[in-house]
């Protein structure tokens, strides 16, 4: 199948594909607390992630944004599921979230924030971005079941976040 035959119009709805992953060392999860002077999610925390480079797939940019942030090498990240962010225009985001064993706990600052270890019975406790509450119990139902998850994101004329599972 050729470049035309794949069905590629801007009459279509189209994505950006971003990437988030949650790296687990027993019973801690390490979060990024991101930097107050970041635009997006300043304060809050999350999982590591990012955009997806031309010519990477989801895993491979999650490999590379774990290291960009960490400086850790993780092998096995496996899909625990995928988001669909439908925000009114074209282009939405797709994201795909990860999760991953990690060999050893590294801290410290990163150009996006700060990284931190937190137990994952308290993370919930801790100010985080705005679909977290929603997603934290599918990444840890994956986690246990490898069962993946479809979500997508909209928001309802208030501009508040509509969360609905597939």
């Amino acid at each position: 199948m050729g470049r035309a035959e794949q069905g590629i119009s801007r009459e279509r709805w189209a994505v950006i594909p971003r990437v988030l992953c949650f790296l687990f060392h027993e019973r801690e999860v390490l979060l990024l607390k991101r930097a107050p002077h970041r635009a997006i999610f300043p304060d809050r925390y999350n999982g590591l992630g990012g955009h997806v480079e031309p010519g990477e797939d989801l895993r491979t940019a999650a490999r590379r944004e774990v290291r960009e942030e960490t400086g850790l090498e993780v092998e096995t990240l496996h899909l625990a599921g995928l988001v669909l962010i439908h925000a009114d225009e074209s282009p939405g985001v797709l994201l795909g979230v990860f999760i991953g064993e990690a060999l050893e706990r590294r801290t410290g600052m990163s150009a996006e924030g700060m990284l931190e270890w937190v137990p994952v019975d308290r993370v919930l406790e801790l100010p985080v971005v705005e679909d977290f509450p929603e997603l934290w119990p599918r990444v840890l139902r994956f986690r246990e079941t490898r069962e993946p998850f479809f979500l997508s994101y909209t928001y309802d004329p208030d501009d508040r976040l509509v969360i609905q599972e597939g």
